[in-house]
This record gives C-alpha cells, sequence and structure tokens, in this order.
C-alpha cells in the first residue's frame, strides 16, 4: 500500500502516493508529470535519471524516494531557478547558461544524456565557475553519451563558465 508522502521539487512541495522505497524517477515521472530526468540504464551508471538533492547529484533510478522527502531536489527544469538563487538575480532566466550553452555549440544529438549532462555541468558550474578541461572530465566521469558528443559537451561546459564568469 502506498504511503503519502511528500517532495520538495524545484521549490515546490509535491504530495506524492508512493512506497517509501519506490525510486524516486518513478515519482518525478509519474506524478510529477517531469520530462527532464529520464530513464536510461536503471543501474545508476549512465547519468540520464540525475536530479539534484540539496546541490548534490544523485541518480533517481536507485534512489528511494523515502531518503529523499527532506532534501531540497532539483530537475533539469528547474535549474533556471536555482541559479538565479545561487547569483542572487531577482528573476529566473529562461535557460541555465548551461542549458542555454548546450543549444549554442549543438552539444545535442538524441538528448539521451542532455538531462544528466546538464544536472552534472550545472553541479561542476556551482562549485567550480572556472573548471579546467581535466576538472570538466572527471567531474563529468560517469556520464554516458550515446552519441559520442562528448567534446561539443566540454565545449558547453567552457561556455557557460565564460558566460557566467562575464556576469550572463
Amino acid at each position: 500500500m502506498a504511503d503519502k508522502l511528500e517532495i520538495n521539487v524545484n521549490g515546490k512541495t509535491w504530495p506524492v502516493e508512493a512506497t517509501p522505497d519506490t525510486p524516486l524517477l518513478y515519482v518525478l515521472t509519474n506524478e510529477v508529470q517531469l520530462k527532464g530526468p529520464r530513464f536510461g540504464c536503471g543501474l545508476a551508471q549512465c547519468g540520464s535519471c540525475s536530479v539534484l538533492a540539496d546541490g548534490v547529484e544523485i541518480r533517481a533510478c536507485v534512489t528511494p524516494v523515502g531518503s529523499v522527502v527532506k532534501a531540497k531536489l532539483t530537475t533539469l527544469e528547474g535549474l533556471p531557478a536555482l541559479y538565479a538563487q545561487q547569483k542572487g538575480l531577482a528573476s529566473p532566466p529562461a535557460l541555465h547558461p548551461l542549458q542555454q550553452a548546450f543549444i549554442d555549440v549543438q552539444a545535442l544529438q538524441c538528448g539521451y544524456c542532455y538531462n544528466g549532462m546538464t544536472v552534472k555541468g550545472s553541479e561542476l558550474l556551482a562549485k567550480t565557475p572556472k573548471p579546467t578541461d581535466a576538472q570538466i572530465r572527471e567531474h563529468m566521469d560517469g556520464h554516458i553519451c550515446r552519441c559520442g558528443t562528448y567534446p561539443r559537451i566540454m565545449q558547453a561546459i567552457k561556455l557557460a563558465s565564460a558566460k557566467i564568469a562575464g556576469g550572463a
């Protein structure tokens, strides 16, 4: 039998009905109706299901919803508001600078990795505003891009870093 739980997602409290061991990904996609986090491997190995829990990336496909009821969760959809909060902006931009950079350098092909790459990349940029290539590679390790657009993903992260440093 499902329990009545509340989770905080993108700054809003959502009442959900799920057993505490239900994977967070299922709750986010089926009950909260979010499209950012995706089911990829189901084994926490690809990163397509990534979300931030209190600013730290977790894999929603293997995280029980009961373990995050006290966390502030941020999904791909909530990255602009999180960025505005981090930078003290009066209102969020339409897109997080990294989301815009992915568009600008055409880092996407199939979109399988986009959620995880953007969530994990935003975590990096929040902690390390001007990462080196080595820091980017190390931080993004464990996120799989089926299309192999890693050079453009690196380029997008560096472009977003430059935009953030320039005050964008």
